[in-house]
């Protein structure tokens, strides 16, 4: 670690130039010590790491409750993935209750050994016959599951060809299998061909997603299936972000650009508009089935409990019943964005219900974030590295459930916090 992050900060002092980048190689002579200066950073900059961890006091809705300051803080949330509403839906609910009250609160072992019900194995046919695809298997959880799903599949002598703004549970399951890991820059057909070009001759496993969560923008599918092809690489698509909400019949971007049979193998979540937990990934039958055994966060790990399995079952049927709740979430992020547009917010490349609210300053997107806070506004702020330093900023998540009142006050806070930044730009660059 360079010498300067060792020098005492003081508590006062909260260092906007340092980011959790600088703070990845230990200097001290215990693994489980962190490095001083890490500490340091941390006590010193606390008022800004409220931001994080918040405590909800009431369900995942439009609008919810948060502790704010020791005290309850009633808030307009655009940070939950609740796209379509059907975390709160009753009938989602009494489905999960009468669940528990069946097979109790949890699956109580791996699904190889005795943690597989009859609701899993619905739900397995269920996920593949909405997505047309031959088999379905489930993991506890989203990123476990992405994760086990290319550890399981790729070996030291493959290549794993990642979009660079890939998710982290996707470039760590390319670490894990130990294979060679290449990227390509962001969408970028002709980078994908180039790192394909560098591989030729190995079995190669294009990796890529329906929509990313942090510039809410589409994968270039066309043109990259295309590459792909053109080299016989194999296509992995997650479609967490845009699973149930996209598409004319939700299954994701896939089917919103009409290539779901370009790609063999799609991975997607139960996190985000089925409300509950989980992943789940579908294909051929052969795939599935080698991977039961070589995915290791799915074999060596619990079942999804019993009555989130009966959840997500009655979200996948109402979704299919209720294609109005997707029109109204297209609706209410493309009213959204417009008008955080017309107000002078940069909200980058996003087409989607995810959004960022571009700062692209370290120390003025926490002051902002307090200050959206305290005025009732619920948003993710997004620091480096999970996105480049001048593209910090607010992630916003739109939902079906958010009422068009909900969204003018939301736009009002926003211009009102935002405004000096928009009369002097240069305040953004400390």
């Amino acid at each position: 670690m360079s010498g300067n992050l060792n020098r005492q900060l003081s508590e006062q002092e909260f260092d906007a130039k340092l980011s959790l980048a600088d703070f990845v190689v230990g200097d001290s002579d215990d693994p489980l010590v962190p490095p001083l200066a890490f500490t340091q950073w941390r006590q010193a900059g606390a008022w800004e790491a409220t931001l994080y961890e918040p405590e909800l006091l009431a369900t995942a809705d439009a609008r919810t409750t948060i502790n704010y300051g020791g005290k309850p803080r009633s808030v307009i949330n655009l940070c939950s993935y609740n796209y379509l509403g059907l975390a709160n839906r009753p009938e989602v609910i009494a489905a999960a209750r009468d669940a528990l009250s069946k097979y109790g609160m949890g699956a109580c072992g791996s699904p190889l050994l005795s943690g597989m019900t009859d609701l899993h194995r619905q739900l397995e046919r269920r996920v593949a016959e909405f997505l047309d695809r031959e088999d379905a298997m489930l993991f506890n959880s989203g990123f476990g599951g992405a994760l086990g799903t290319i550890s399981g599949l790729l070996r030291k002598t493959d290549v794993a060809v990642l979009d660079n703004r890939s998710h982290l549970s996707l470039r760590d399951g390319a670490v894990l299998s130990r294979s060679r890991v290449d990227r390509f820059e962001h969408n970028d057909p002709a980078s994908l061909d180039a790192a394909l070009c560098r591989r030729k001759g190995k079995r190669q496993l294009v990796i890529v997603e329906g929509i990313y969560s942090m510039d809410g923008d589409f994968a270039s599918l066309d043109g990259l299936l295309d590459v792909a092809e053109s080299h016989n690489a194999s296509v992995f698509i997650d479609e967490a972000h845009s699973m149930l909400g996209c598409g004319a019949n939700g299954r994701g971007a896939a089917e919103h650009f009409g290539v779901e049979k370009r790609i063999p193998l799609v991975y997607g979540t139960f996190s985000k508009a089925f409300g509950a937990l989980g992943g789940f990934v579908t294909g051929r039958v052969e795939t599935l089935d080698y991977l039961r055994y070589y995915a290791h966060s799915y074999a060596y790990s619990c079942a999804l409990p019993p009555a989130i399995v009966a959840a997500v079952l009655r979200a996948l049927e109402i979704a299919g019943h209720e294609p109005e709740l997707r029109d109204r979430l297209w609706s209410n992020a493309k009213y959204f964005r417009d008008h955080l547009n017309a107000i002078g917010i940069d909200t980058g490349a996003s087409t989607t219900y995810i959004m960022p609210l571009v700062v692209g300053d370290r120390a003025r997107m926490y002051q902002l974030g307090h200050e959206l806070r305290r005025r009732g506004l619920f948003v993710a702020p997004v620091d480096f590295p999970a996105v480049p330093e001048d593209r910090i900023c607010f992630r916003a998540c739109v939902t079906a459930n958010h009422t068009r009142a909900d969204l003018d006050e939301a736009l009002n806070i926003v211009a009102d916090t935002f405004a000096p930044a928009l009369r002097h730009p240069e305040s953004l660059r400390g």
